[in-house]
């Protein structure tokens, strides 16, 4: 059966888990060749015994522009070609407020948090966009609740998420009318999504710090999601078929987060 994205080549940052896992492997069904770049070593044997050849595992740091260039370099080699590249890579602060934090854990928390969330995406767009310049491709940046509103972050996942928005709408400026830029910003799921060193949170998962009925009580659609209810925008926007005139576009995957705001209890169930 043919799929949406047949044959497209497709790059993801931290495909090894969560919310990039789900990404991996609904490119897969539609059709795609699919390369990952991974710095965790154990994700990344994962990933290779799970795929096998379906899939190009690259270890390497999103925070490091010849990682980013060897990632792309290795997707064309391989595939011949880049079609979209899909910015996914973050960590998150579990919420942390600016006055629990030190002045040095700000300082330091904010190069770590930013180096990834932001500059992650700007030097993997540095580096995909020769090839997608070529291809006529794509980018496709995860963003989350926390692009929109406060208190699905502290103030540093919040700035930052309020950064990329920033940075796709200037890219989709700049690389238009070949390359076509968007994002898709998520609510809450399940994940290995964890926190800076900085900070201590490391080893901290998202699901440390929320539970999913936590979640789920906030969201008027009243639902914990999985990572894979989010794919299907990142299908709709990297399908050449189903997308020609999106470009600058936030798509809020957010359950309907935004029709209510965070702090508010979901209701309607007794209407």
């Amino acid at each position: 059966m043919m799929g949406w994205l047949d044959n497209e080549s497709i790059l993801v940052t931290g495909g090894g888990s969560g919310l990039g896992l789900a990404l991996v492997r609904r490119f897969l069904d539609e059709g795609a060749r699919v390369t990952v770049l991974e710095l965790n070593a154990e994700k990344v044997a994962a990933l290779q015994a799970d795929f096998g050849s379906s899939v190009l595992v690259v270890q390497g740091n999103v925070c490091c522009s010849a990682d980013n260039q060897r990632a792309v370099d290795a997707a064309v080699a391989h595939w011949g070609r880049l079609d979209c590249f899909v910015g996914n890579a973050a960590v998150w602060d579990h919420g942390l407020g600016l006055m629990a934090m030190t002045g040095a854990q700000l300082e330091q928390g904010f190069d770590e948090l930013f180096a990834v969330n932001l500059k992650g995406y700007m030097l993997g767009a540095k580096a995909a966009a020769p090839a997608l310049l070529a291809s006529g491709g794509s980018m496709i940046f995860t963003l989350s609740n926390s692009a929109f509103y406060p208190e699905g972050g502290g103030p540093l996942y919040t700035a930052s998420k309020h950064a990329a928005v920033g940075l796709i709408r200037q890219l989709a400026f700049e690389l238009a009318p070949r390359i076509r830029v968007n994002g898709v910003g998520p609510c809450g799921m399940a994940s290995d999504l964890r926190g800076p060193a900085a900070l201590g949170q490391q080893h901290q998962r998202i699901m440390d710090s929320r539970t999913p009925e936590a979640i789920a009580s906030i969201l008027p659609l009243q639902f914990f999601p999985q990572a894979e209810d989010f794919t299907g925008p990142y299908v709709l926007l990297a399908s050449r078929a189903n997308n020609r005139v999106l470009s600058g576009v936030m798509i809020q995957a957010d359950a309907g987060l935004g029709i209510r705001g965070i702090r508010h209890v979901a209701g309607g169930l007794d209407l």
